[in-house]
């Protein structure tokens, strides 16, 4: 690209050379208008979903009416979606995880990354997303057929994690190492979800929402500090 120019200045003494910094990734352009409209109308059909699922319980909510509440059609819905189960688990989390890593200090270890990114989606500054995603794990711990296609989702994390880690360390994303470290972290937190969940049910009644989700926020990042300080300990029982 073209340099800016300047007024010609008097020659000075040299000085000496500084050591050079270590290079960090480049920041990635985020998405084009085009997915910018696919994300917003998948937002549309999620939280229709969610609505819904709430009102009248997950397994009593077809697609279609799911279709008609985000005024869309029911083969759009399956166009974002191929199986109602992925309403709930799919999101944009995944790749604005790894985004996240991707920032991190390159002597953090693993665990320390991770934990930022997870808990970076639990905190206030996460707004009304915190909520729905607060929304659809407990769902996903009530519902048997969510937790039974959850694993195929925490795959694909896994995968977009694995290469965001390898980037920092320099390795392969198949390597054994990045691949073992991402199970074992993603697992953790996992567990510690779902204790989570089981020991702060969601409020019941709207005026205590806001309350509610913030202290089951808090909890979750406990939980998860928790999870990944036994990790870092060696899994002592």
């Amino acid at each position: 690209m073209p340099k800016a120019t300047t007024t010609s200045q008097p020659s000075q003494p040299s000085q000496p050379s500084q050591p050079s910094q270590p290079s960090q990734p480049e920041r990635r352009p985020g998405p084009g208008l085009r997915e910018r409209k696919k994300i917003k109308t998948r937002q549309a059909i999620r939280r229709a979903a969610l609505r819904l699922f709430t009102e009248q319980g997950y397994d009593a909510t077809p697609v279609d009416r799911i279709a008609a509440a985000a005024d869309v059609s029911t083969s759009t819905v399956f166009r974002y979606f191929p199986a109602k189960e992925d309403i709930v688990l799919t999101d944009e989390y995944d790749a604005l995880m790894a985004e996240a890593i991707r920032e991190r200090p390159r002597d953090e270890t693993p665990a320390a990354s991770l934990r930022h990114a997870v808990v970076g989606l639990l905190g206030p500054a996460a707004g009304a997303e915190r909520e729905e995603l607060l929304a659809r794990l407990a769902l996903v711990r009530q519902v048997p057929a969510l937790r039974a296609r959850m694993s195929g989702g925490l795959a694909d994390s896994g995968t977009l994690l694995g290469e965001a880690l390898a980037e920092r360390t320099g390795r392969a994303p198949d390597d054994f190492e990045v691949r073992v470290a991402v199970g074992a972290v993603l697992g953790a937190l996992r567990e510690a979800v779902f204790h989570c969940l089981d020991h702060h049910r969601p409020p019941a009644t709207t005026a205590s929402t806001a309350k509610g989700t913030a202290t089951r926020a808090d909890a979750m990042t406990t939980a998860i500090d928790r999870a990944l300080d036994l990790l870092s300990r060696g899994i002592p029982l």
